[in-house]
């Protein structure tokens, strides 16, 4: 299976040899979420390793909700993993599963490691199972249970189902090895009472299976080959495999565990964004200064983005942190020939050309990206009256400022060289206007080749420039100080949003939800989808263009 010159990552090195030693005739792998929240940054990573090998290996990828916890599980999460897998290209086609839908079946696979003696009814309560099951370094205790007969445990398994048996009153657990080194494999709980309605069979169920009996069984009657899952899963394997074999299994899957995707200075555990949500300090999952997917995705980032990003950090089995600033990077890179090249002023004054006819105006055609030719040009007016940035103009500017003040000449973004002649300010001496006068001959495009200046600052047209409401975005974290605080609570970071009133090329009040640019000098925006409005559009920037992160050379 050796590509020519391609470097296999360990996960494709163990696929290679069983399919050489045909322990499997195809691959077939699949991403499990538990629909109790929204996917974040970290599972894009696993999302896409699975979908990737299916598609490298010419396999098949499944979508698979493990919901077995119906305490903690919601439609509305399993709407957004959905939605947000999509977005991100991983396409199941007709593999769209549900854990829930094999229940009859689990509880058969039950019944029959009672028959072989492999599992038992337990009347110990959460508290006492867990003093039973030892430490480290003390071998657990069995239960007094334990020696229930085959009859006796399958009449009261069927009493639990029934309905017979209240919560927490009894559990199934698998008869394994309570001296066992594994903490997993002393005698687990694998059967549940807990009288909830399931968002997918209702009150059918009143007995529900555990996550590590669930799982291996689901990838086993979906046929998986192998089971791609992070670290931490790792000393549950060998439950994983004994449920899969003393089940009876052919062919069984094989679980292969990674590295997990963790980025530095960003919150992604449910409880805490939970807490962020019904605190009013975010306006829900999808709030930008998050990283979950849908909140990346109304940011503005891109799949391919996301896509680099996965690719960058590669597929290891030793733990690391990866910088936020990576991330931007590869958002960065997709979108710099991908987009239009627009003129927006987020901190406005007004600039007057006094020898500028009044009451004319023109129309200039600018270049849409002046690294992609295929994007083309547009129409903008230029007239007396502009709005330019507020920190382009400097009544006493330090030495190397060579954008505008008094006696200085710059260039307005592919148009025309203007040169400060005087300023006004108002009643509390704050600058609220600044007078050029132009050089008609300095026209970008028109062949001039006189003399140079050092700066360009980009400009509105103060007559069609429309006003947005445009939001700058920092890390929700403050970062000096770390996610945490001793206490457990966030470092949260009081500047994480600040909301301006910005002027902006007329042709982008026309932008829809998603529609994303680059605002000259200032960075990538994308019109928010939640909030943008018919006549009031909001401008969500993604990134800044400035980045403090470099690939590592070769």
């Amino acid at each position: 299976m050796e590509e020519q010159g391609v470097s296999r990552n360990f996960i494709e090195q163990m696929i290679d040899k069983d399919l050489e030693d045909g322990v499997y005739q195809s691959v077939c792998t699949r991403f499990p979420p538990e629909p109790n929240g929204y996917l974040h940054i970290g599972h894009a990573k696993s999302i896409l390793l699975n979908y990737g090998i299916a598609q490298k290996y010419h396999g098949t990828f499944h979508m698979r909700f493990d919901d077995t916890n119906p305490t903690k599980e919601r439609v509305e999460f399993v709407e957004s993993i959905k939605e947000d897998i999509l977005w991100l290209g991983a396409d199941w086609g007709d593999h769209l599963h549900f854990a829930s839908d094999y229940f009859e079946k689990m509880y058969e696979a039950a019944v029959s490691l009672i028959k072989k003696g492999k599992a038992y009814v337990c009347d110990l309560n959460a508290e006492e199972i867990r003093e039973y099951r030892g430490t480290l370094t003390e071998p657990g205790k069995e239960s007094p249970y334990r020696n229930r007969s085959v009859e006796e445990n399958l009449q009261l398994f069927e009493s639990m189902r029934a309905g017979e048996v209240p919560d927490g009153a009894k559990v199934l657990r698998a008869k394994i090895d309570m001296a066992s080194s594994n903490m997993n494999m002393r005698d687990p709980v694998i059967y549940r009472v807990a009288h909830m309605s399931h968002h997918n069979t209702g009150d059918q169920w009143c007995i529900y299976p555990m996550y590590d009996f669930a799982h291996p069984l689901e990838d086993a009657f979906e046929g998986v080959t192998h089971s791609l899952c992070t670290l931490e899963f790792e000393d549950h394997r060998p439950l994983y495999d004994w449920v899969v074999q003393e089940v009876g299994f052919e062919y069984p899957p094989r679980q292969i565990e990674f590295a997990k995707l963790y980025l530095t200075n960003v919150v992604t555990g449910k409880r805490y964004i939970k807490k962020l949500v019904e605190d009013g300090i975010v306006d829900g999952w999808d709030d930008p200064r998050l990283v979950s997917i849908a909140a990346l995705r109304r940011r503005g980032y891109t799949p391919e983005s996301i896509q680099m990003f996965v690719n960058l950090c590669g597929i290891s089995k030793a733990q690391s942190s990866v910088d936020y600033a990576m991330l931007e990077y590869c958002v960065r890179e997709d979108l710099k020939l991908k987009k239009t090249r627009m003129m927006a002023v987020l901190d406005p004054i007004k600039l007057v050309i006094d020898n500028y006819p009044e009451g004319q105006t023109e129309e200039l055609e600018l270049i849409n990206n002046l690294e992609n030719e295929e994007l083309g040009t547009r129409k903008v007016t230029f007239g007396r009256e502009l709005y330019i940035e507020r920190e382009d103009f400097m009544e006493e500017p330090p030495k190397k400022y060579f954008r505008l003040f008094p006696g200085n000449e710059v260039r307005l973004m592919q148009a025309y060289f203007v040169k400060c002649e005087s300023f006004v300010k108002d009643e509390n001496g704050r600058v609220v206007e600044v007078h050029c006068t132009y050089d008609p001959e300095t026209k970008s495009g028109s062949g001039f080749t006189g003399r140079k200046v050092k700066g360009t600052i980009h400009w509105v047209s103060a007559q069609d420039a429309v006003q947005a409401q445009v939001r700058l975005y920092e890390n929700i974290i403050d970062e000096e100080k770390g996610v945490y605080n001793e206490d457990g609570s966030l470092n949260l970071n009081p500047d994480s949003l600040t909301v301006k009133q910005a002027y902006v090329e007329p042709a982008l009040a026309q932008a829809g939800p998603g529609d994303s640019f680059q605002f000259v000098r200032n960075g990538y925006y994308c019109v928010d989808a939640k909030d943008s409005r018919e006549g009031a559009v909001v401008f969500n920037r993604i990134v800044s263009l400035k980045s403090s992160f470099k690939l590592p050379k070769n």
